[in-house]
């Protein structure tokens, strides 16, 4: 099953980017259509053990829709906090206070932290720096408020993590 759908996957993509077929003449590039099925084929044969481990979450609209709030929600927080370092940047006494602070996920799997983690790092004063296996990631972060695990949760993960849990879990 997840050898077939990550093959279906790759295949469609590699379709919506090449797209093989010519609507003025009619006419399918037999020869691209091909060569598209021999990629997939071999990407589905190569990385199936990097691949989701349950494919059929895949196939579940709601996590799209939750994937689609999350945009301009991910797309807020990162205008928001370019703001706050160009006004640190700006300020003539440069009011930082970096560190490295502990904060907790409740997430599991390793799609939704990958994601939490890379929507930490995409936010322009914070770097996810180290993942621990009992679910604590230490990030850095231009302006510590709190070094307090429970506090800085709150401030960097949380407006994230609830809607990531509804995609990836």
């Amino acid at each position: 099953m997840r050898r077939l759908t990550l093959f279906l996957i790759s295949f469609l993509t590699w379709w919506l980017l090449t797209w093989p077929y010519d609507f003025s003449s009619g006419q399918m590039d037999w020869q691209s259509f091909a060569l598209g099925i021999f990629a997939a084929g071999l990407v589905s044969l190569l990385f199936v053990s990097i691949f989701t481990k349950s494919p059929h979450k895949l196939f579940i609209l709601k996590r799209y829709l939750w994937f689609l709030y999350y945009i301009p929600v991910f797309f807020y927080y990162c205008v928001k906090a370019n703001l706050d370092v160009v006004y640190r940047v700006l300020h003539p006494k440069m009011p930082i206070n970096p560190g490295i602070v502990k904060v907790r996920t409740k997430l599991k799997s390793e799609s939704a932290i990958t994601a939490l983690c890379n929507s930490i790092t995409l936010t322009p004063g914070t770097l996810s720096v180290d993942l621990t296996d009992d679910g604590y990631i230490y990030i850095h972060w231009i302006n510590v408020t709190s070094q307090d695990t429970k506090k800085a949760t709150e401030e960097i993960v949380t407006k994230f993590e609830k809607i990531l849990e509804r995609i990836f879990e």
